[in-house]
């Protein structure tokens, strides 16, 4: 396996974190704790570049905390995200830009959340593929309870020290990891976890689960992953209570993060596996109904006779 000694020299170029802008731009996002919104530090971009290479040259830039975002579930549960600042944003951009290439092409095949070229579809296809063509069609349906928010600090940077053992990178990370979160007017420490928001947290949850990914992989289990939403795929029901084992064994025991028991269960595709929105059957794949009736409220929505729209501006939102 190769390993990477001399990174941290790729961030201390001016074309490296204005691409890294360009990008965050692109993904858009809120202010962080500092109140800067995007276009605010697009308006004075030359000099707020310059500070941000002068520091990380110098050794002296400083991850500031995150501010505390929470967003409503389905559910009724509540998902919490971490807004960094623009300026994090950018440094993490340009960091993630470096890490990625070298783990994407080592990741498990069957992985696809947050990957670049791939997509949820991707990841339902596959788990067709398996069902319908391969006839595993006894499912383990599992997802993991707070998994961003849980992850082991020290578990992430030995991961990535595999590949990389640039101390100044590594530092980077450790950085964005315990940089802290304010909750209001209340700063509050950081001791597991990668925050929801976070530029770079899509990957530090890939590099982390792609250790599971891969010892399912040498067990002989056929899975499917988008970020914590996971199918095993076995031809049997005993080998499917058999993968939920070893999978609960290693996710909790190895990897320090728990599955969301109320949720995880096995079913037969012939009844139906509910995934990523749709519900995959042994010859056929269907919406989820909550999610086809948001979709067809949008549809009315988008349509309405009195928007003043013409048609050819109402296609071009339909399909843009």
């Amino acid at each position: 396996m190769r390993t990477y000694y001399s990174l941290y020299s790729r961030l201390l170029s001016k074309q490296a974190l204005y691409d890294a802008f360009r990008q965050v731009k692109r993904n858009r996002g809120a202010a962080g704790i500092d109140g800067q919104n995007l276009s605010a530090f697009e308006a004075n971009l030359k000099a707020e570049l310059s500070c941000l290479l002068t520091e990380l040259k110098e050794k002296r830039y400083q991850a500031q905390p995150v501010r505390r975002v929470t967003i409503p579930k389905a559910d009724g549960g509540e998902r919490l995200l971490g807004i960094p600042t623009v300026r994090d944003r950018v440094v993490q951009q340009a960091v993630r830009a470096i890490l990625e290439p070298i783990f994407d092409g080592d990741f498990h095949p069957s992985s696809y959340g947050y990957r670049p070229g791939r997509s949820a579809h991707h990841a339902i296809a596959k788990a067709q593929l398996f069902i319908c063509r391969y006839h595993r069609q006894w499912v383990v349906d599992m997802d993991l309870s707070k998994c961003f928010d849980t992850l082991d600090h020290d578990l992430i940077i030995r991961h990535f020290r595999r590949k990389v053992t640039d101390g100044s990178v590594l530092g980077l990370l450790r950085q964005f990891l315990s940089s802290g979160v304010m909750v209001g007017h209340q700063y509050e420490t950081t001791t597991q976890g990668s925050p929801q928001g976070g530029v770079i947290s899509p990957l530090i949850a890939n590099v982390y689960l792609d250790a599971f990914d891969q010892h399912m992989k040498h067990r002989g289990h056929r899975i499917v992953r988008y970020a914590d939403d996971i199918l095993i795929l076995c031809g049997s029901k005993p080998a499917a209570n058999n993968a939920l084992k070893v999978a609960a064994a290693y996710l909790e025991g190895e990897l320090k993060l728990t599955i969301n028991h109320r949720k995880a269960h096995l079913a037969h595709s012939r009844e139906g596996v509910a995934f990523l929105g749709v519900v995959i059957h042994t010859r056929f794949t269907r919406i989820q109904e909550p999610k086809l009736r948001g979709l067809k409220a949008k549809l009315k929505e988008m349509t309405r006779r009195n928007t003043g729209e013409n048609l050819s501006g109402v296609i071009r939102r339909l399909n843009p």
